[in-house]
Parts: C-alpha cells; structure tokens; sequence
C-alpha cells in the first residue's frame, strides 16, 4: 500500500511533482537538512501544492502573493491549525520563493509580504499614554547602590525612551552604532530587516535620555583596556561588561522595568505597537508610520487602524505624547 507520501505526490501534476523533487534535492544537497526536518518541509509543500490544484493551478505558475495569502488563510480559518503550525507552513513558503526566485523559477518573491499568524489572530498590545509615562519614567538608581557603580539604570532609560520615540524592534537596538546617532538633527539611523536602512527621528526625551546614557553611562563602560579590544564593536548599547547588547537583554529589561511599574504582559513588541498606535490614533498619515516601523508592506502597518474605538478614547489625547 502506498504511504501518505507517495499519495500526496502521486496526487500532483507533472509540473508541481518536478518543482516538488527540485526544491527537496536543494534542501537535502544544499541545506544538508535532517530527514525528519526535510519530512516536514514535504509536508508542508503538498499541502500548498495540492490547495493550489484543487482551486484549477497545474503549475509552479500559480504560486502568487494573492493564492499565498488565501491558502494562509484557509489554513487558520477552515482547517484549525493552530498559530504554531501555520507559522512552520509560512516558513516552508518562504524558502521555497526564495529558492524560485534564486533559481529563475519565480521573478518576484511572492512571500516577501507574508508574516506570522498573530496579525490574524489578534491585535497588538497598546499601552495608554499614562501606563506609558509609567513606564518610562520606572528606571532609577537603586537604593543603597555605591557612589562608584556605573548607573546602568541609564543605560536602560534610554533604551525605553528611544523604542517607543522610535519604533525600533529589540534586534534593531542592539545593532545601533554609536556612530548611528546624529544628535544635531535628532535622528537615529536604523538597520531594520533585510539589512534596510532607515533614519526615524528621535523625540527630545530619548534624545536627552541617549545623550545622558553615553555622557555618563557608556564612556565608563568602555574602559581604555576594552576600548583597545574593541570589545563595543562601535555599537550604541553596551553590557556590564562592554559588549554590545543583545536582543534577549533588551527584553529582560523592558520585561524588567515593566514589572517595577506595575505593568504586565509587556515586551519590547509593545513599545513599538503603542509607537505606532499613538502616532496613527493622533493622526498621523498611514504612508508615514509604514516608513518610520520599516515595513515592506503597507498592509502589515494597516493592523493599527483597527483598534477599537473604545480603547482609542483612552489611548490617544495627542498625536504621540513625547514626540
């Protein structure tokens, strides 16, 4: 009796069953994938081939940004799988166009606007401009600290400041340069996914807020022995111990200072969710905001325009309280 496998393929037209053995072969050959990993990628290829043949596709052809999306989609919506698992298919997706796209089987990447399953699901998470001040305002000096201790309270002041001045994602503060900050116009450039380069401006708290971070903070961090090292690699955020900070950290501290202002469920995902919220709610124009977060897409930006009205009146007084 023929297994799954072979009743999936056998199910596929010629031209899907050849893209299907060309894409395996690059991930076996090229990739050097396990064969349980390389099991699940077939999985998931079948599924998407076989959904686009039962709506008439007898071809790689049919691949589009529109067939992608409907058969997301009805993944979520009439088959039940839950996030996690939609979220695998979406990663199968994209090495595959990816894959076409490097192979000439595809001119332009048709899941290059594809994202995670959440912006389905649910809505982000918005702070209120009070619950925000709260926030911002919760790094201090600890009690009882020595009068020599580096104030890496700064440090993180700073970097609660310019997420939400900003819209930066945790991975983009850990790859700010020093050099990355110009402070004479208040911008801050930004190496956002994709290596895409962005310059957001910065309000005039995170630009004080930065500046007292590098004045007393950072300059004693970067001792002369770590300074001939190198150890900072130029970067803007540095550890206790002079190395540039990494996307976990930033977490722990905005998880951190969020739990010392009585605040919960909040990440560094939320700063940027209420960055955005803010500045749409207060009238910001939708072209803008896409600029200033780094999508590609303006459709992942327009998750902001429906957050209910009720939660609307009491987030947004101003177009962005601290810009």
């Amino acid at each position: 009796m023929p297994s799954a496998e072979e009743q999936r393929v056998d199910a596929l037209t010629e031209p899907m069953r050849l893209l299907r053995r060309g894409f395996l072969i690059f991930l076996r050959v090229e990739c050097g994938l396990l064969p349980a990993t390389l099991e699940a990628y077939g999985r998931d290829l079948d599924t998407l081939l076989l959904d686009l043949q039962s709506g008439g596709a007898d071809g790689p052809g049919a691949i589009t940004p529109k067939a992608l999306v409907d058969h997301i989609r009805s993944l979520s919506r009439d088959r039940g799988y839950a996030p996690a698992t939609v979220a695998r298919h979406i990663a199968t997706i994209k090495v595959l166009c990816r894959w076409m796209v490097a192979t000439g089987r595809m001119d332009e990447n048709a899941a290059d606007h594809l994202d995670q399953p959440a912006k389905w699901k649910r809505l982000p998470g918005v702070l209120t401009p009070g619950q925000m001040r709260r926030l911002l305002a919760a790094p201090t000096a600890p009690g009882g600290a020595r009068a020599d201790a580096v104030p890496l309270w700064l440090r993180d002041r700073a970097i609660l400041e310019l997420m939400y001045a900003s819209g930066l994602r945790a991975s983009e503060v850990g790859a700010v340069g020093l050099s990355d900050v110009v402070e004479k116009i208040g911008v801050v450039r930004v190496l956002g996914k994709g290596d895409k380069q962005r310059l957001v401006p910065m309000g005039r708290p995170a630009m004080e807020a930065v500046s007292v971070y590098i004045r007393d903070c950072r300059s004693r961090l970067v001792t002369a022995e770590r300074a001939a090292e190198r150890r900072d690699r130029g970067r803007l955020f540095l550890t206790r111990s002079g190395r540039p900070i990494e996307r976990v950290r930033v977490w722990q501290i905005v998880t951190h200072w969020a739990r010392a202002a009585g605040l919960s469920d909040v990440h560094p995902h939320t700063l940027r969710h209420s960055f955005a919220t803010h500045l749409l709610m207060g009238g910001a124009d939708l072209r803008i905001v896409q600029t200033l977060l780094g999508h590609a897409d303006i459709t992942t930006t327009q998750i902001y325009t429906h957050v209910d009205r009720t939660q609307l009146t009491k987030v947004i007084k101003t177009m962005h309280p601290r810009g």
